[in-house]
């Protein structure tokens, strides 16, 4: 059941944007932000079904039969949300309420398709009604930054599956399995031990495939001497993990073993230099320079981490162009990497939170180098 009081706080947050823009109402789509506000876990799918319509003292949500339901049972019979299924366009639906609220300042969140804003604005004209439509700008994935109790402690949990099915698969791993393989056994364990859901696509590059940072597992055989990328994570009630950690089949050669460390150092020193108010570029060139330092400078070319949360990728980030502070409460990965091209590749992730006292990971994995004895 939804958390009403926890609910209520955040849509008062973006009333308080509101109140700031100078919006009478704003209309909303996306499902990562509909959920934040709703509090309805687990409802919300692949599908752009549901619009939001919310004023400085009402809020009204538009969904079909095949969600009305689940809502009404996530969110209970008194809640505060006005809960519709009229059979009409998801448009028209939304100028009803601008013309019945008599809204004049309607901010659209930067997310919804053109389509959608230009049936809107048609609409509108068809009712006669007369109304600015400005753009949000991602001010809701702006307050999403700052997570609040429920949601770390979402967020810690789908991590702890995470850890115990990394320890699974490295007791399962052995030369002679494809990485599709490997990808199977990874996930069932996901899915039957606590997760409701994957994060992503499950990464797994063994050998040069690991050299290619987003490589998709197929039907290359794990070999004795290689490393593997394992990146993954579980989703619990709509909410994330993300971790990688590399493995090596065997023992590992003096340079895996040189490549490893400075990774790890690379990720030790971020996470160490990581507080409430650090601009997130400085975190990444602070990895840079460390890989760089060493001589490898020209095989780490991403982000060093991306926010973390109800989508898999949002604000805030520690990439070259991200040139904010980080907020106290906000979730970030730190994955530094190097890449050889023909050889292997090493990245060392993990995502946490960051504390008045600095970067505190969800992730209890080691950063040892796990060998995987043969």
């Amino acid at each position: 059941m939804a958390d009403a009081q926890v609910c209520m706080a955040r849509i008062n947050r973006l009333r308080e944007v509101m109140a700031q823009r100078g919006y009478d109402a704003v209309i909303l789509r996306n499902n990562a932000d509909l959920r934040w506000l709703t509090g309805s876990e687990r409802t919300f799918d692949n599908e752009i079904a549901h619009t939001a319509f919310i004023t400085a003292t009402n809020q009204y949500i538009h969904t079909d039969s095949r969600y009305y339901n689940t809502f009404i049972t996530r969110m209970g019979a008194d809640t505060a949300w006005t809960i519709d299924m009229e059979l009409v366009d998801p448009a028209m639906w939304a100028a009803n309420l601008i013309i019945q609220t008599q809204s004049r300042m309607v901010g659209i969140e930067d997310t919804c398709d053109l389509a959608f804003y230009d049936d809107l604005t048609m609409s509108v004209h068809r009712l006669s009604g007369a109304c600015m439509l400005p753009r949000l700008h991602g001010d809701i994935a702006s307050l999403r930054m700052v997570k609040d109790v429920e949601e770390l402690e979402l967020m810690q949990h789908a991590q702890d599956i995470t850890d115990a099915a990394f320890e699974y698969i490295c007791s399962y791993i052995k030369p002679g399995m494809t990485e599709q393989d490997i990808r199977v056994a990874l996930e069932n364990y996901i899915l039957t031990h606590g997760a409701d859901a994957l994060s992503f696509d499950t990464i797994i590059a063994t050998g040069a495939n690991g050299a290619n940072p987003h490589a998709q597992p197929g039907s290359t055989v794990v070999q004795v001497g290689d490393l593997i990328v394992i990146d993954y994570g579980a989703g619990y009630h709509d909410y994330h993990s993300d971790m990688t950690r590399t493995v090596c089949i065997g023992t590992p050669s003096e340079e895996q073993k040189k490549v490893y460390d400075i990774v790890r150092l690379a990720h030790e020193t971020c996470a160490e230099y990581v507080r409430p108010g650090v601009i997130g570029k400085d975190v990444h060139n602070l990895a840079v320079k460390v890989i760089t330092d060493a001589g490898y400078g020209d095989y780490f070319k991403h982000g060093l981490g991306h926010g973390v949360g109800l989508e898999i990728h949002e604000k805030p980030n520690f990439g070259r162009l991200y040139d904010l502070p980080i907020a106290e409460g906000s979730v970030v990965t730190i994955e530094p990497g190097i890449y050889l091209p023909g050889k292997f590749g090493i990245r060392l992730e993990d995502f946490g939170v960051v504390t008045a006292d600095g970067y505190k990971p969800f992730t209890k994995s080691s950063h040892d180098l796990v060998c995987i004895s043969c």
